[in-house]
């Protein structure tokens, strides 16, 4: 998915992106506020996390603006701030959920999940798809009961795009915009390359990527009747 990392002190930054990066999300850092509301205003992402003491324009200035442009996008607080009403009021100026410095990079990640998850309409970190189960946990893609070929992170996170959106056409471009962080420039094939290999490791399973030429890709589940 793609990440924004709004946050100022650098090290703390690359430290949160390299791993998200690990995890196969495309992350984005970003270290003044009104630059990241710049960015938001014409590019969407599937989760911000936002620290709130922030050159140009604070992270909570930057909240209430992406909240009255009525833009519901998740957004994980990052905060040294511990007392109870600052939390109360930050989930209620739009914050989908928060995290005291320090934190444990552990705990980051289960709470990036969940938001993502609630983001894709799912309760649980564990989902079936007609005869495929998905552990967002391990990363693990089951069919049929049985764990599948060994699958990458970027092809487990091009899963869950097509997951998060059966039924609908997604260009070429909208998936690099979930998949790719902005500095990375993937080559004019690289999303055929990553459909292809997902294809190969899903062949068994209910989900099928249909190619529109010209326009995109399509992913549906089509579970088999009872009388097949």
């Amino acid at each position: 998915m793609r990440i924004l990392v709004v946050e100022d002190t650098q090290i703390l930054g690359q430290a949160i992106c390299e791993r998200l990066t690990s995890l196969g999300h495309g992350v984005d850092l970003i270290g003044d506020g009104k630059r990241a509301d710049e960015l938001l205003k014409y590019q969407s992402v599937d989760l911000i996390l936002l620290d709130l003491n922030l050159p140009g324009l604070s992270g909570l200035q930057l909240l209430q603006k992406l909240r009255q442009r009525e833009d519901d996008t998740p957004v994980l607080i990052l905060t040294a701030r511990d007392q109870i009403e600052d939390r109360i009021r930050l989930l209620d100026e739009g914050a989908d959920d928060y995290l005291t410095k320090p934190f444990d990079f552990g705990e980051l990640e289960a709470r990036c999940r969940a938001l993502l998850r609630r983001k894709q309409g799912y309760a649980a970190n564990t989902t079936e798809h007609g005869n495929i189960l998905v552990n967002r946990d391990s990363r693990q893609v089951f069919i049929d009961g049985e764990l599948t070929a060994a699958i990458t992170n970027r092809e487990f996170r091009l899963l869950e795009i097509f997951l998060g959106h059966l039924g609908r056409v997604l260009s070429k471009d909208e998936i690099t915009d979930h998949l790719f962080n902005f500095n990375e420039t993937p080559g004019p094939n690289a999303i055929e390359l990553y459909v292809g290999r997902l294809r190969k490791k899903m062949i068994k399973g209910d989900l099928t990527i249909n190619t529109l030429r010209g326009i995109g890709y399509v992913a549906e589940i089509s579970t088999p009747s009872k009388s097949e």
